[in-house]
C-alpha cells in the first residue's frame, strides 16, 4: 500500500467514527428534547399558559406553540421539579415562556412560577402565588 492510500484510509475511518459519535450525540439530544416536549410537565405548562388571562392580554389568544420545548425535569421519589421553556404563538406576537413546576408525594404536576420576555427585554411575570388566596380574618382573643 502507497502512503497516499494509507492517509485516504485513516481520513476515511476518522470522519467515518466522527459522523458515528454526531449521530449518536444528536440522537441522545433529540431523545431528551422529545421526553421533556411530550411529558406531563409541558402539558400542564402549555395549559397554564393557554389558559393565563395577563398572557392572553399581552399577544392575543394563544394559538399555538413552538416545536422546541427545552428545560430540566427533576424527579426524586415522589417530588419533582421542572422548568419548561416553550416559544408561545399568539395572535398578536410571539413569546418566548418559561414555567416553573413542582409536584410532591405524587401529586399532578402544578405551577409554581412562570414568566415570559417581551420586546423590550423586560421580564412579565405570568404568576403569582398570592393571587385568588382569600385571606382568613384574625379571630378576636
Amino acid at each position: 500500500m502507497t502512503t497516499k492510500k494509507i492517509v485516504i484510509v485513516v481520513i476515511s475511518i476518522v470522519v467515518g467514527l466522527g459522523l458515528i459519535v454526531t449521530i449518536f450525540a444528536v440522537g441522545i439530544v433529540g431523545i431528551a428534547l422529545y421526553k421533556i416536549g411530550n411529558s406531563e410537565a409541558a402539558e400542564t405548562a402549555r395549559t397554564f399558559l393557554r389558559n393565563n388571562e395577563r398572557l392572553k392580554q399581552d399577544i392575543g389568544e394563544v394559538k399555538d406553540f413552538g416545536s422546541l420545548v427545552t428545560g430540566n425535569i427533576d424527579i426524586k421519589n415522589r417530588d419533582g421539579n421542572a422548568t419548561i421553556n416553550i416559544k408561545v404563538i399568539g395572535e398578536r406576537e410571539e413569546v418566548n415562556a418559561s414555567v416553573d413546576l413542582a409536584y410532591r408525594d405524587g401529586q399532578p404536576w402544578r405551577v409554581t412560577g412562570a414568566s415570559y420576555k417581551n420586546d423590550a427585554g423586560q421580564t412579565v411575570e405570568l404568576f403569582n402565588p398570592y393571587e385568588g388566596r382569600k385571606r382568613v380574618p384574625k379571630l378576636a382573643a
